[in-house]
């Protein structure tokens, strides 16, 4: 089966490469967007702490944290060993004592049910500083040892890369879908028709674009991000945990002596590439509130994302109504970096004719 994937990033990188895994002919095609939510996210994967209890959607959420075990095996066996992807545990707190307690209590319920996770344990403030040494003093915390940290910048290339191994080809170039009747077709940049029994769109933020020529009138927008980047200079971060507040920023550390803390979520600012005034001071103010001892570093850099951001909550996948041959992946928003490898892999099965292996009843795109 011929197969075109339009989008590059953690989803589309993702089905390509079960695609190629299953014999497919496969064509990725990416613009490489400055602001691609991929390049510019630090992923936690640690579902089992989300407030969210929708029953469906959390089954997929903590899938994709089950499913990264299998596939980091997986890419590992085929020589891809620099995925950007390591345990380090999760430290979860929170300011509020009722926040505390409801997140023990999430945690206790579905850790119980999730061997991955490794189980979850209330400690004191002196270990919680051990796992993440900048946090702020006051905080208990659960930990939870089978959380992990996600480098997308370095685990959605890995995942081209072992598709294109596999035999599939990867162009940098804009993509242009028409109708033919009712079957969809797509066109490079030269206008040369990209031969395809099912073209998947896994574009993020960009998708709309892509789909309106269809008629397609797609619900998802961009919602602009601002990720501050923090140096210690000299120091380990490598093993540091993540630390997750039960709010709406984040503390992730990686290899080289950074600190990463967001993000802003700013809806109704389109393509709007600017790292502005207020978006640092809400990150800022966050960082140094979870983890003061951040107050000597340097900030490196600020990354601009543009995350997928659904109407509401739900992501939106699978084959499009009344349109043959096309299948619509998107609207993973903050939790794109956990679901969207599983995610991807559901879109190659629905693609190649199999069953989801989670019910996407609920995701499933409408006219």
């Amino acid at each position: 089966m011929k197969v075109t994937v339009i989008g590059a990033g953690i989803l589309g990188a993702s089905t390509a490469y079960h695609l190629a895994m299953d014999g497919h002919d496969v064509t990725i095609v990416d613009q490489e967007h400055q602001g691609k939510a991929t390049l510019a996210g630090a992923g936690i994967v640690c579902p089992w702490a989300t407030k969210v209890e929708e029953p469906e959607w959390y089954q997929m959420y903590a899938a994709g944290a089950k499913y990264y075990e299998q596939l980091i095996a997986d890419l590992s066996d085929r020589g891809e060993t620099y995925v950007g992807y390591r345990k380090v545990g999760a430290v979860v707190v929170a300011d509020d004592p009722a926040e505390f307690a409801g997140a023990g209590e999430r945690l206790a319920r579905r850790t119980t049910d999730a061997p991955e996770s490794g189980g979850m344990e209330e400690i004191s403030e002196a270990k919680a500083q051990e796992y993440f040494p900048p946090i702020n003093k006051k905080y208990k915390a659960f930990y939870v040892p089978g959380a992990a940290r996600v480098n997308a910048r370095e685990l959605a290339p890995a995942m081209v890369r072992a598709a294109v191994a596999l035999g599939a080809k990867f162009y940098n170039d804009l993509v242009t879908l028409q109708l033919e009747g009712k079957r969809v077709k797509a066109y490079d940049g030269r206008g040369q028709e990209i031969a395809s029994d099912q073209v998947i769109v896994t574009a993020g933020a960009w998708a709309s674009q892509i789909l309106r020529p269809l008629g397609l009138d797609h619900p998802v927008k961009p919602q602009r991000g601002q990720i501050l980047h923090f140096g210690l200079q000299g120091v380990d971060t490598s093993r540091w945990s993540v630390l997750l507040p039960m709010a709406s920023h984040y503390l992730v550390a990686f290899d080289d002596s950074r600190v990463v803390v967001g993000a802003t979520r700013e809806n109704d600012k389109g393509f709007d590439y600017r790292v502005t005034t207020e978006g640092q001071h809400e990150v800022l103010t966050a960082a140094l509130h979870h983890a003061p001892g951040l107050a000597d570093a340097s900030i490196l850099e600020t990354r601009i994302g543009f995350r997928p951001a659904p109407p509401g909550f739900n992501p939106i996948l699978g084959a499009a109504p009344n349109i043959d041959g096309l299948i619509i992946g998107n609207g993973l928003g903050a939790a794109g970096l956990t679901i969207g490898p599983f995610a991807g892999r559901q879109l190659a099965r629905i693609a190649t004719g199999k069953s989801a292996e989670v019910p996407l009843d609920a995701y499933l795109p409408t006219a």
